[in-house]
């Protein structure tokens, strides 16, 4: 358990570290991702981008434990 919070820990920070690049690729903001903007009030889902983090990080923690 230690070890997979250590590993989840150093992902985190690199993923904060790497966020201005990946938001610069388009993450965040792909086809089918929700987003309903009124006035000065902005619903966001990002239920695309949600998928595509799920399964990249499926893949990697499969590599992992393999």
């Amino acid at each position: 358990m230690a070890r997979f919070l250590i590993v989840l820990g150093i992902a985190i920070l690199v993923l904060g570290l790497l966020w201005p690049y990946l938001s610069k690729l388009g993450l965040g903001r792909l086809p089918g991702d929700i987003v309903i903007e009124r006035g000065n009030f902005t619903f966001y889902v990002p239920l695309v981008t949600c998928l595509l983090l799920s399964v990249v990080l499926s893949v990697l923690f499969w590599v992992v434990n393999r």
